[in-house]
């Protein structure tokens, strides 16, 4: 059992939990992400990594409310226990030796893309981020982006705060500048990491993405999560939970990953709701 140390809602849809994990935390890196039962009778899910404090051993997990287990998750408190929690899965993400990053993240993908921007300056480099959001509301951890770059565009949609417009605005800006970066990584919804690509592209400067959002079972048995990749002039089919989540974002095939992606939104939305009305009836 792992005991939940803190709990802070984010937004209305997000929640942040701190697990007291020692053996994970111990061997944590930015871009790895733990795979979790609520209890004996639960589903896995995989969610990234959002930080990692070794000192306490605790890891810190970030997490939208959209289906049946992060319902029944964000139903625990602190000082109550999460059944399994196992890790650290995934390939770290790549950091060494980058001197300049874009760093791009887009709604509750923020969460994922914030302990690699804090390594990045860790390291001493040089740090753009990127975070954006539908509404103000929906706003997460932009102190937090503050505090590790050198600058921050802070958007939303609907331009009721920061600026208005998408994550690709300030991105198109400053490369018409002439700006330019040793890598851009950008996590967030498919759609919006395949625009940050095709921004990108005409630069020439690698992009990395993350496909943690196609991953179901955590451990390329189910294929829930494979997608292709397009190297050296063939496809090649990959598993988001095994070979990456990170990829080279030119390589991706982003319009196949969100076709498969919708394919469970109609079973997951059912989930969701009868786990909500079973809570319902407790209740009553």
């Amino acid at each position: 059992m792992y005991k939940i140390v803190n709990k802070q809602v984010l937004n209305p849809t997000v929640t942040k939990m701190d697990i007291e994990a020692p053996f994970v935390a111990a061997k944590a890196q930015p871009g790895q992400f733990i795979i979790l039962r609520v209890d004996e009778t639960g589903e896995r899910i995989p969610l990234t990594v959002a930080g990692y404090d070794r000192e306490a051993g605790t890891v810190s997990i970030i997490f939208q409310i959209v289906g049946a287990t992060t319902e029944k998750l964000n139903h625990l408190n602190a000082g109550d226990c999460i059944h399994d929690f196992v890790g650290p899965l995934g390939v770290p993400t790549h950091v060494e030796g980058l001197k300049k990053v874009c760093v791009v993240g887009g709604g509750v993908g923020c969460a994922i893309a914030l302990p690699i921007a804090q390594k990045l300056d860790e390291l001493g480099c040089s740090v753009t981020s990127i975070i954006g959001f539908r509404s103000k509301d929906l706003l997460i951890l932009e102190d937090e982006f503050r505090a590790v770059s050198d600058t921050l565009h802070v958007m939303t949609d609907d331009g009721s705060y920061g600026r208005e417009g998408n994550v690709c605005v300030p991105l198109n800006e400053m490369f018409a500048a002439g700006e330019t970066f040793d890598e851009v990584i950008t996590i967030g919804p498919l759609i919006m990491m395949k625009f940050v690509v095709q921004a990108t592209k005409p630069t020439g400067i690698p992009c990395m993405v993350s496909m943690n959002p196609i991953m179901i079972d955590g451990t390329g048995m189910c294929g829930g999560c494979r997608l292709t990749v397009h190297q050296d002039g063939k496809a090649v089919t990959k598993f988001a939970c095994v070979d990456g989540p990170d990829f080279n974002g030119y390589e991706v095939d982003f319009d196949e990953a969100m076709s498969r992606g919708m394919m469970y939104q109609p079973f997951e939305r059912h989930a969701h709701e009868e786990t909500c009305n079973l809570f319902k009836k407790e209740v009553r």
